[in-house]
């Protein structure tokens, strides 16, 4: 009697499986997306899942030998910084970002960076020529008699490049574009992907390849593509910024090797992405002030920034005001304005607020809770405040304002760029030249306009 067959259906969106045809993907919502996967593709499907043989016993912990994870520079202070200090041999590390913001450009010239130490690279380019990629590395000062290019979208053939050149690091642009013969659906379909990147990663770990692919996102800012996509890879990096201004921040959401508390920050140029070197001036300026406009001191990692508040309050003639904050949790600027209200008195219920944080960041720590509040106030009242104070802290709900982590860094930041006077919850441990003061209600906060 012969063996039935199990049917297997995927969502082509996000990876979703189920044993029978759905019309929408319970996970992703996409309508008409699930394709009955044949016979080799659940083969493919099933090799996958299983990235190491299970077979293994057991070993105690203790007497498991820690490896030693040897790095070499990328000759790019910025990304180096991202990947935790150099990149690792063997590793797999996927960048996504936005159409235009910057992937090609940055890893053509970190090639050329690399190739100048004598390691050999390869780029493979599925969307565009050769000549194409020679015309923007001559732009980029990208060119090296060890940085090879290959215009490619079979895995095959990029599998026999690999055997006929040891490389030291392989650049794959873009992994949507690679297809495998082995496999009938189309390029950049799930199990494409999913069938690529296996690849990829088993020949990285086998050879001791770095090697970096780079990852279309859809429209809500993933990765394009199932999720097992990033948990195969080592590394994964986005690109934050928008191709019409000229920051470019490169953010670690997954480091096997290091930390993804650490940004780097770059700045497009008529040679390329470049590392940004006086970052401090470029997300707030020394002009006049005006009202509705406070600076605050963030963390980013080990770096300390200097980002300008701004709020505009304006007299509101709907029912319902409307609250928009770009950068800043909307929540919590909600939350903000209540207690305003409470504390201080102020009508803002009559009252339209916006609040922006210039430079393109978006703030994930409440450090900046006292600025907004400072600026909102400002704004209101039409009293500008002195570009040389910045207002540091958390504020709470019950109108208290606490102490920040790494109060001290922030603060030598701020001396370093010429701010005279810190508003902070407590007086800083170490002597500086600035003038702190502190405030421990958000209701003192009305004495200083």
């Amino acid at each position: 009697m012969a063996k039935k067959k199990t049917s297997l259906f995927e969502c082509q969106h996000c990876g979703e499986q189920a044993t029978k045809w759905l019309g929408k993907c319970p996970s992703c919502g996409s309508w008409d997306s699930f394709i009955e996967l044949n016979q080799d593709q659940q083969e493919v499907l099933k090799q996958t899942s299983k990235v190491k043989d299970t077979n293994t016993k057991a070993v105690p912990i203790t007497q498991i030998k820690q490896d030693d994870v040897v790095r070499f520079s990328s000759n790019n202070d910025e990304l180096d910084l991202v990947l935790g200090g150099g990149i690792v041999p063997g590793s797999l590390t996927l960048i996504g970002g936005s159409p235009g913001v910057g992937k090609s450009t940055l890893l053509l010239k970190v090639a050329g960076s690399i190739a100048t130490s004598g390691r050999k690279v390869l780029y493979v380019s599925g969307e565009e020529s050769a000549g194409q990629i020679k015309l923007r590395a001559d732009r980029l000062d990208a060119n090296h008699d060890d940085v090879y290019l290959l215009s490619e979208i079979k895995l095959e053939e990029i599998q026999d490049e690999l055997l006929r050149v040891d490389y030291d690091v392989v650049v794959i642009d873009s992994i949507q574009t690679i297809y495998s013969s082995n496999l009938t659906s189309a390029p950049g379909s799930v199990s494409q992907v999913r069938e690529i990147t296996f690849e990829l990663m088993r020949k990285a770990k086998e050879t001791n390849i770095a090697m970096f692919i780079i990852g279309h996102i859809t429209k809500d800012g993933s990765i394009a593509g199932p999720r097992v996509l990033e948990h195969m890879v080592d590394t994964v990096l986005y690109f934050e910024g928008e191709a019409s201004k000229e920051i470019r921040m490169l953010r670690g959401f997954k480091n096997r090797f290091g930390s993804t508390s650490e940004i780097g920050i770059f700045e497009m140029t008529n040679e390329g992405l470049v590392s940004a070197k006086d970052i401090a001036s470029k997300f707030f300026d020394k002009s006049k002030a005006q009202s509705g406009s406070a600076l605050t001191i963030v963390m980013e990692g080990s770096r300390a920034l200097i980002l300008e508040v701004q709020a505009l309050v304006t007299e509101s003639t709907n029912p319902n005001p409307k609250r928009s904050a770009t950068g800043f949790d909307g929540a919590r600027l909600n939350m903000l304005l209540a207690l305003l209200e409470k504390k201080i008195d102020l009508p803002l219920n009559h009252y339209d607020v916006f609040v922006n944080i210039s430079g393109g960041i978006k703030i994930k720590e409440s450090s900046a809770d006292l600025a907004v509040v400072a600026a909102i106030i400002s704004s209101f009242r039409d009293r500008p405040i002195s570009k040389e104070s910045v207002f540091i802290g958390e504020v709470s709900l019950t109108g208290e304002i606490k102490d920040v982590f790494s109060i001290d860094m922030r603060l030598k930041e701020a001396q370093a760029q010429g701010i005279q006077k810190a508003v902070i919850a407590q007086k800083p441990s170490m002597k500086l030249k600035l003038k702190c003061f502190p405030v421990d209600e958000v209701s003192k906060m009305i004495e200083l306009f």
